[in-house]
């Protein structure tokens, strides 16, 4: 699909754009909260560090586009996991909405997602914005369901000794152990690029259970501060795999004691709520809900089955 006239792209995104970047998402995405009656709300730059790892994890996927004064105007990252596709962040100028514009960035990633072969192909959105559900409907995606953004407050006494990679002696059997863990519970599923540039960029880490010898559970997180100019105060988990519920509490907790070694207040994790029964158990561990999106899917792409009792979250989230 074409771009509206006095627009050329995409273009691939580069990391030497990042503020041009950080200017286009922080003014689209204000606006937009405004727009929803949220007028006291501001959203912050990000982190150049987390820009950067996104669009080397989104590669080829990391798509920008420019109006003829060569400016930035909108941008998408579409993300490859394997055989799961995703797309965001994403967003357009405000004073270049309602152009057609938000149409052409959505359809390049579509184009490009199916292109790779994605069997899941998706994003996420507030589920009070009725405007962007009812956009993202026209061009073929469907309501799934929520994902639900919790909190965890840390004391320091919650420390202990942490189940993680133990560094770059080790890391290649620690990739391999997780890309093993994750292949045998969907098959095709690949977290493995964000994993390594997670580690080889120091932004956060892989917590590992074993069991028998061989691995229960993992969470990769970020320990990074998302928001530009602030310290690390936090740890988001963005990926968690669980062959069991008890592997995925197992986890949770260790994270949680990763978080209290490192003198981090705070635990976020992002749950995908078909999920119900894990939902309930980070409740149970002292989670509180912060925020929720809505998992949209396109078309007949649904998400994989998973076997029961096992949990798998993929935060669709940078």
């Amino acid at each position: 699909m074409s771009p509206p006239e006095g627009v050329r792209g995409p273009l691939r995104l580069e990391p030497g754009q990042i503020d041009e970047l950080n200017r286009v998402f922080s003014e689209s995405f204000t606006e937009r909260y405004h727009r929803d009656g949220m007028t006291g709300v501001r959203v912050p730059q990000l982190n150049q560090a987390i820009w950067r790892y996104a669009i080397d994890v989104a590669a080829e996927g990391a798509m920008h586009w420019r109006d003829d004064n060569g400016a930035m105007v909108a941008f998408n990252l579409a993300h490859v996991s394997g055989r799961e596709g995703w797309m965001g962040p994403l967003a357009v100028r405000p004073d270049w909405q309602a152009k057609g514009l938000g149409r052409t960035i959505v359809t390049a990633a579509l184009r490009f997602l199916e292109g790779r072969g994605c069997a899941t192909i998706g994003l996420e959105t507030m589920p009070r914005t009725v405007d962007n559900i009812g956009f993202y409907s026209r061009l073929g995606f469907r309501p799934g369901h929520l994902t639900v953004s919790l909190i965890r407050e840390v004391g320091r006494a919650e420390g202990g000794p942490a189940a993680r990679n133990g560094g770059a002696a080790d890391r290649s059997g620690v990739m391999a152990e997780a890309g093993a863990l994750v292949d045998e519970l969907v098959p095709g599923l690949d977290f493995s690029r964000e994993a390594a540039l997670t580690l080889e960029r120091s932004l956060g880490d892989l917590t590992m259970i074993r069991a028998a010898g061989r691995p229960r559970a993992l969470a990769l997180w970020h320990s990074a501060p998302l928001a530009a100019g602030r310290s690390a105060d936090e740890i988001r988990i963005l990926k968690l795999v669980a062959a069991d519920r008890a592997g995925f509490r197992e986890v949770v907790r260790g994270v949680i004691r990763e978080a209290a070694s490192r003198g981090l207040g705070r635990v976020g994790i992002r749950c995908q709520t078909a999920f119900r029964e894990a939902y309930g158990d980070l409740i149970d561990l002292g989670f509180k809900v912060h925020w929720t999106d809505l998992r949209m899917l396109y078309d007949d792409r649904t998400e994989p089955a998973v076997p029961g009792g096992a949990v798998v979250f993929s935060n669709w989230e940078i």
